[in-house]
């Protein structure tokens, strides 16, 4: 594919402009997160991935609220708490997945009912994206839950009972015929095995399942945590899978469920969590769901509220919601959602480098309005591996706001991001030749 080069002295005024605007932030004041009362709860009052198990509860963690700031996206708030994109999204209707309002509240649903299964090894809920991790140890059980992506329509995870048969550090990546096929009509043919490195698929850790081809694993696309993206093997956070890895001798078991529709127990209370079903998937869970909710209102003789069953399941936003008191005394429901601090840097959240003269830029495209900019700039900084992309001011009241992305050491790598936004974003990138040194 060709793609057409800008002289340095055409783009020479707009490099500069950004030089200068990106000096002025760091002398200038500095931006506060004011516009509410502070918190309560530091963010380490909140748990977001280990457990303790009560003998007879289902439900594990507690929602909380932490407020939008300048430059948030829900993807980089997902997965500082160690959530799926899909999980923040459902929990957040109406909020713009990748430009929230500044003091929006985002509700992060850190509150889970366990699937339907043995409490031992790993568990996996394709529905929900978790992946669940049971340990025993001095008769005490703990779970870990961190959120997974999974295969697409075209080439789903597999369910079943499985174990790990082997582990690999810094795997090589042996490219299987049939997705080397799909990436050669797509003009990005790949070699036959990926080395370690930023353009290995599988990250720094893997972990080989008994059914031949599948896999856990890491991912140079953390943005796709939460996700139908894969090609049928579970994806963690690079900082999840290290710690599932060293956490996961070979030969646990492993069990791969599909369970939307979720009931369990806590403090005497009965929960629903619902999410949305996978498209063509079996309607009998909704069937057998009714099943157990009339056993559940039958053994403790009271009467379910049925409209507000219907609303959790319409809405499936993934968050366990109270339904019915199962003995006298129980609690009436989870404690309220606690509000915690933003925290001050986002961990994973895409760093972007200094800029310079000397560099090489793509320039991804130019939009009137500064919002959708920054959306576009957003989506190419999350793409994996990283290409770094901001939005630049305006040179003249009839030109729109552009996305450049880079720097870039040198043409092969600015031509590079310009190829992988055309094939991943369908993005026609202009390539920025470099203005000069600094």
């Amino acid at each position: 594919m060709r793609h057409r080069v800008i002289p340095p002295f055409l783009i020479n005024s707009l490099l500069l402009l950004l030089l200068g605007v990106a000096l002025l932030a760091l002398t200038g004041c500095a931006a506060t997160k004011g516009g509410w009362l502070s918190p309560v709860y530091p963010e380490q009052a909140i748990e977001r991935q280990r457990f303790a198990m009560g003998d007879s509860d289902d439900v594990i963690g507690r929602l909380a609220i932490v407020r939008a700031t300048e430059g948030d996206t829900l993807p980089d708030l997902a997965r500082h708490f160690s959530l799926g994109i899909n999980a923040i999204r459902a929990a957040n209707p109406g909020v713009d997945l990748w430009g929230p309002k500044e003091g929006e509240r985002i509700t992060l649903p850190l509150t889970f009912i366990l699937p339907d299964a043995p409490r031992s090894g790993i568990v996996v809920n394709l529905a929900t994206m978790r992946l669940f991790h049971f340990k025993e140890a001095n008769g005490a059980v703990t779970v870990t839950t961190y959120p997974v992506g999974v295969g697409t329509k075209e080439r789903p995870t597999p369910t079943g009972q499985m174990h790990v048969a082997r582990k690999a550090y810094l795997p090589t990546w042996y490219v299987p015929a049939s997705i080397a096929e799909d990436h050669r009509k797509k003009g990005e043919p790949l070699p036959a095995q990926v080395p370690p490195g930023p353009e290995n698929p599988l990250g720094e850790y893997a972990l080989y399942l008994s059914k031949p081809g599948y896999l856990i694993h890491g991912t140079n696309k953390p943005a796709s945590i939460g996700l139908n993206a894969s090609n049928g093997c579970l994806r963690l956070y690079p900082e999840s899978i290290e710690t599932l890895y060293r956490d996961t001798p070979v030969n646990t078991p492993v069990l791969i469920v599909n369970q939307p529709y979720l009931v369990g127990e806590r403090d005497g209370v009965l929960y629903l969590e619902a999410h949305a079903p996978a498209e063509g998937s079996n309607s009998g869970q909704a069937t057998s769901l009714t099943g157990r909710l009339m056993e559940f209102e039958r053994a403790s003789g009271r009467a379910l509220d049925w409209t507000k069953v219907r609303q959790v399941l319409a809405e499936a936003r993934g968050i366990p919601v109270p339904l019915l008191e199962l003995r006298r005394g129980a609690a009436k429901a989870l404690p309220p959602a606690m509000e915690i601090a933003h925290p001050d840097t986002l961990y994973g959240k895409p760093d972007l480098p200094a800029l310079r003269l000397d560099a090489w830029y793509v320039l991804a495209g130019e939009l009137e309005d500064e919002m959708e900019a920054k959306r576009m700039a957003a989506i190419i900084n999350h793409q994996g591996p990283p290409i770094p992309a901001r939005v630049m001011a305006r040179l003249t009241r009839s030109s729109g706001y552009r996305v450049v992305a880079g720097p870039f050491n040198d043409a092969g790598a600015a031509r590079g991001a310009a190829r992988r936004l055309k094939i991943d974003l369908d993005l026609d990138g202009i390539v920025i030749e470099p203005v000069g040194k600094l």
